[in-house]
This record gives C-alpha cells, structure tokens and sequence, in this order.
C-alpha cells in the first residue's frame, strides 16, 4: 500500500497541482496586499478617507465608535467593510486567472498551428 502512495504521489499530474496549490496561495498574498494597501488607500482617500476595512453594522444595543472596539468587547456585528475587500480580492484573482488562462489557451493554439504548418 505505501508502494502504490508513493507511486500515485510521485505521479507528474499530483506534483504539478501541489506546485499549483503552492504558487496559487502566494498569488492570492500578493493580491491581497494589493488590495489592502494599494486600491483601498487609494480608493479611501477618493472617497474622503473612509476605510473598507471598518465598516460594519453594530448589532448590539451598545453604541461602538469604531470596529475595533466592539470587537473587543465582543458586540455581535456584520463587518460589511471587510466583505468589501475579500470581494475586491475575489475579482482581481478570478481576472488575473482568466487573463492567465486565455493567454495560454492562446499561446496553445498558435503552437498547434505551428505544428500543423511544420507537417
């Protein structure tokens, strides 16, 4: 059985989406340090300052000038702010990932062409 693990580990098809995996998590850490302290900045100073990332909806009957502070004393909120970001992140991952794809598919069918001329 560890015979037949190793095997199917080995294979070129599992060490290729491991690689993936890995290259595909730094990529979604670039993107989010993008998104924080690139486009937010950005896009808070246009807006007059206000930051994404603390936006929320206090649920309690307390009143909580800042996010931070009802998180603290552990006041139910919905931190819309921060759902905000994590869809920005989305969409510039699922872009960069079609623009990724699309340009390979490409490049795919110019080789098959080439391949094609060659015969």
């Amino acid at each position: 059985m560890l015979k037949e693990f190793r095997e199917f580990a080995t294979r070129g098809n599992v060490i290729d989406l491991a690689v993936g995996l890995i290259l595909g998590a730094a990529f979604k850490d670039i993107v989010n340090s993008l998104v924080k302290d690139v486009l937010l900045p950005l896009i808070g100073a246009i807006s007059g300052g206000v930051g994404f990332e603390h936006l929320f909806i206090n649920l309690s009957a307390v009143h909580y000038a800042t996010l931070a502070e009802a998180e603290a004393a552990g006041a139910a909120t919905l931190k819309y702010g921060k759902f905000i970001t994590a869809s920005i992140d989305f969409v510039i991952i699922a872009f960069s990932m079609f623009i990724l794809v699309r340009t390979i598919n490409r490049l795919m069918r110019e080789l098959e062409n080439v391949d094609e001329v060659l015969k």
